[in-house]
């Protein structure tokens, strides 16, 4: 039986704030299957954004067992789980997450910088990176220089540079016009299809869903349908 990209097993989440416990999530069990396109949807306070977060390594479950391409955060320590994002997930969120006073070249160079990929190589890594996105002839531009969908490109460039095994995708189109965001759909829509990623898109626009082979809807920590 092949891996799945990422399972959730009876998976609970819950925030303490003081002496008050708020469950995120509530037992949530889903599988994600490699190369899937999935698109997670929910109201507010669903808990889909906290499941994203736990998806990607960034936190831990209160219960439960998570596998992210067969390993157990839960079960690495701080270095291991950094080397599991850098290698395995490539992340896309809504407010781009770029470094200002750098350029997009620069900026798409981070992940390999920290992976300790030499000089030349990451130069032409993240230019290759840019081109598949459509901004070869935007490598020497700063983000205050670029459109916001241009700067969600240099973001997915970003997320693609070390050949990831998944993207998590965070309401990537929430801060574009309609165009751009219908353009950073088909975009992510054809790296799903090209590149064979693993692609997990937590969203609200039904457009941005639309592509999606399976529709995960969460509700109230649970999941109520596509499951």
């Amino acid at each position: 039986m092949e891996i799945p990209a990422i399972k959730f097993d009876n998976v609970w989440k819950i925030y303490r704030m003081g002496a008050v416990e708020v469950p995120a999530l509530k037992g949530l069990s889903i599988e994600i299957r490699r190369g899937e396109h999935v698109a997670v949807m929910g109201p507010s306070g669903s808990g889909k954004s906290t499941f994203l977060h736990l998806a990607g390594a960034l936190d831990k479950p209160t219960k439960g067992r998570i596998l992210i391409e067969g390993r157990d955060p839960n079960k690495l320590s701080d270095g291991e789980l950094s080397m599991l994002r850098n290698k395995y997930i490539g992340f896309v969120f809504q407010t781009f997450n770029l470094i200002p006073r750098l350029t997009a070249l620069q900026n798409v160079m981070l992940p390999l910088i920290l992976r300790g990929v030499d000089g030349v190589e990451r130069v032409k890594r993240a230019k290759e990176a840019l081109e598949r996105v459509g901004l070869g002839h935007r490598i020497n531009h700063r983000p205050t220089e670029m459109s916001g969908g241009e700067q969600q490109r240099v973001a997915m460039a970003r997320a693609i540079v070390t050949d990831p095994k998944i993207i998590l995708a965070d309401e990537p189109t929430g801060n574009l016009d309609s165009a751009s965001a219908a353009e950073i759909v088909n975009l992510l829509t054809t790296l799903n299809r090209d590149l064979g990623i693993t692609l997990v898109v937590v969203t609200h626009n039904p457009e941005a869903a639309a592509p999606a082979r399976r529709i995960v809807r969460i509700r109230d920590g649970v999941v109520y349908e596509g499951n």
